[in-house]
């Protein structure tokens, strides 16, 4: 399915995840690219978003809009994460369907898979077990929507699909302090004591959590192949019960090791101690990438690359960034 003749809704595409989407899409030809910002349209607003839908002829959605933020703001403001993503996926999806949108795409989270999940996780270990506590209402979130996709393609005969990614990283990410998922706030830290000549960088927890990391544009890559993937394909790897993908690059490494790679990157020669009350979160978080793979789809940038990339970015436009 090419879908270029076709209007595409982006929602969330200042986002680090939807501003790949678009560059993706407009890459491969993609004309009508439709996008609104929030004074445009309130995702929040279910009004708003059914009116947005009726006023515009929309083909393909791809929903990559979301409160998130790391284990910080995950822990400080968990009714937000819960209600804001339920809001908008609910919005969106049914605005979709009351239109007649044929095809969706839901971008999910690995926080979805149980907080001791066997590695690497697989689709099937969904609802097997407890998740993470630190952030347990943005996961359910997530797995609402994806059994909201799983119910409108059941009882509606949509086509609607479902990605986990793992850990993103890469251009308009969240680079706060504070409340940014960690690679991002790490990277900010790590720039900020090297121009301050500062000695020691604070890293929370351990150290030896381990987690995967995939640059935002293989992820856009995958949400479009995934979107456009042959139906008789996609229901070869899937069940109706069980149809969301795993996205990710199938490799792990620890938080020490992450942290030490992006000194590298920046440039950064001072010592990294790792503050242990801190909460590590998850002991591991590496997903089984076998079904995407299988349909023929892997990433494309290597993690120093990637981290590369994603830092001369930052060079270029910390001076915006929020503070």
């Amino acid at each position: 399915m090419d879908g270029r003749d076709q209007t595409i809704f982006v929602a969330g595409h200042r986002g680090m995840v939807g501003s790949a989407i678009v560059r993706r899409l407009r890459e491969l030809g993609h004309e009508r690219v439709l996008t609104a910002d929030r004074q445009a349209l309130d995702l929040l607003d279910q009004a708003a978003v059914r009116q947005f839908f009726a006023e515009h002829r929309i083909d393909q959605v791809y929903l990559a809009a979301a409160k998130v933020g790391g284990i910080h703001a995950n822990n400080t403001y968990p009714a937000e994460f819960i209600h804001d993503n339920l809001l908008i996926q609910t919005n969106v999806i049914h605005a979709a369907h009351m239109s007649g949108v044929d095809r969706l795409l839901f971008l999910g989270s690995s926080c979805i898979y149980p907080k001791l999940a066997e590695q690497p996780m697989r689709e099937d270990a969904l609802l097997t077990g407890v998740l993470e506590p630190t952030n347990e209402p943005y996961a359910i979130a997530k797995i609402a929507g994806i059994k909201m996709c799983e119910s409108y393609n059941r009882q509606y005969g949509r086509r609607y699909r479902s990605v986990m990614p793992t850990n993103l990283y890469g251009p308009n990410d969240n680079f706060h302090p504070e409340n940014a998922h960690v690679l991002p706030a790490l990277m900010r830290r790590l720039h900020e004591a090297k121009a301050e000549g500062r000695a020691t960088v604070t890293v929370w927890g351990t150290g030896r959590a381990m987690r995967e990391f995939l640059h935002v544009d293989d992820m856009a890559r995958a949400s479009v192949f995934v979107m456009e993937m042959d139906d008789a394909l996609y229901a070869a790897n899937t069940r109706p019960d069980l149809s969301h993908i795993n996205v990710g690059t199938g490799e792990d490494c620890t938080i020490r090791q992450l942290a030490e790679t992006l000194a590298r990157v920046i440039g950064y020669e001072g010592d990294l101690a790792f503050d242990a009350t801190k909460p590590d979160g998850t002991p591991r978080k590496l997903m089984d990438v076998s079904r995407l793979t299988a349909m023929g789809w892997r990433p494309q940038i290597g993690l120093e690359d990637g981290l590369r990339q994603t830092y001369g970015w930052f060079l270029e436009n910390h001076a915006t960034l929020r503070s």
